[in-house]
């Protein structure tokens, strides 16, 4: 979305966001839960850790090496509990349901190249030396921040993932009793010469009680979630609102569809509203760049807007397995800097080092802090401290910008 977004007088833009009860969700909640537990007594350990779930059955499977001894079956059990999985009719219950585990250590192979980049192979660099680990797989990493909600995040999928939070929230709190624990949400919005101009269409399709008319179901989460969500000056009389289009969803959760880690990668990141190099976060530790890097590309594009470099940012960052530093860096601004590409890559190559030791120990990623961001995504969370979140580099690049 370059000069041409910005010049259209009406464009149309889409994201959605899943409860933690999804399916895919679930997956993701519990190969994340199995990292964090590594980590809080094992910060090196490498976890590869997926996760299946269907109808009264988890697998658990994956690559993990750790000191550590880790509960998979409670740490599953547990996962299913919080998300609303107690009672069978839901899709599963985490009392009854079956689990099996299948885990095996991390490839030789991809452990020297992780644990000695390339850069310093055979000249006994030690573990603090920055140059030291290797990227632990090739791929395309992207971070993204734009000047549309306070927490610098699109404005689709902002508010689809507030509405899928209210959602569960009206289950917890027992102010819509008959909602269920799965749930997606949808929001369009129209953009007016690139501002949010309107929210042109929502849709929330909520799992149920078979005792709920669909009447009594709309109402409650026009009235409960999507008002209490969207601001009253965003919706309109042409506003159009969707509430289980396909008409009842009593069966849900597991039962109703297979779920597997990182099927969600859109909705973990920017609601198909920038680019995406393809890889998942959950259930990876932070040597995987899939997800460390992506933190930081984030962590990048959040500085440069929060200092009014740009109105828009897209960072994009490669790497190749067993490699300390990134194949390529780029910075995309959609015709929104304001001041020139070269000042803005000089600025970020200064300021921020994306080899992946660097990225571990700027961000402090060797803690269990994954769980929380398993659900409802892992960038603009207002509600929890992310270190990639932080804009503590904001005024230094305002203030060498000249701006």
């Amino acid at each position: 979305m370059g000069l041409l977004f910005q010049e259209s007088p009406k464009y149309l833009l889409t994201s959605e966001s899943v409860t933690e009860g999804h399916p895919d969700k679930l997956c993701d909640q519990i190969s994340d839960a199995v990292l964090d537990a590594v980590m809080k007594d094992d910060p090196m350990g490498r976890v590869a850790c997926e996760t299946a779930v269907t109808n009264g059955l988890v697998i658990v499977m994956g690559e993990i090496t750790t000191s550590s001894y880790v509960d998979v079956p409670g740490i599953v059990r547990d996962t299913l509990s919080k998300a609303g999985y107690v009672k069978s009719e839901y899709g599963i219950d985490a009392k009854s349901c079956g689990i099996s585990v299948s885990i095996q250590e991390q490839s030789q192979d991809i452990s020297k190249g992780v644990s000695t980049a390339l850069e310093r192979r055979g000249d006994g660099a030690s573990e603090e030396d920055l140059d030291t680990i290797g990227a632990g797989d090739q791929g395309m990493m992207v971070g993204f921040a734009c000047n549309e909600t306070p927490e610098l995040m699109p404005l689709t999928v902002s508010l689809s993932h507030k509405l899928v939070r209210q959602l569960s929230l009206v289950r917890k709190e027992g102010i819509l009793p008959y909602i269920w624990p799965d749930g997606k949400s949808q929001v369009t919005v129209e953009y007016r010469y690139g501002v949010p101009h309107r929210v042109d269409t929502v849709v929330i399709s909520a799992q149920h009680s078979p005792s709920v008319d669909n009447d009594q179901l709309k109402n409650g989460i026009i009235e409960h979630v999507i008002r209490k969500v969207i601001p009253a000056d965003l919706l309109d009389a042409d506003t159009n609102i969707y509430v289980n289009p396909s008409g009842r969803f009593v069966i849900g959760g597991p039962a109703g569809d297979t779920g597997l880690t990182g099927r969600k990668i859109l909705v973990d990141t920017y609601g198909g509203i920038a680019r995406h190099g393809g890889g998942a976060f959950s259930g990876k530790d932070p040597t995987k760049v899939d997800r460390s890097a992506a933190y930081a590309a984030r962590y990048v594009a959040k500085n440069l807007v929060a200092a009014g470099l740009a109105d828009r940012a897209e960072v994009l960052v490669s790497y190749a397995i067993g490699m300390a530093h990134p194949i390529s860096v780029s910075v995309e601004t959609f015709d929104t800097n304001r001041v020139d590409s070269d000042t803005i890559h000089a600025l970020v190559a200064k300021h921020f080092d994306l080899r992946p030791a660097a990225i571990i120990k700027d961000l402090d990623l060797r803690r269990p802090i994954y769980t929380p961001v398993a659900a409802y995504g892992h960038f603009g969370r207002d509600d929890l401290d992310l270190t990639w979140e932080r804009t503590d580099k904001a005024d230094i690049l305002r203030a060498e910008a000249g701006l």
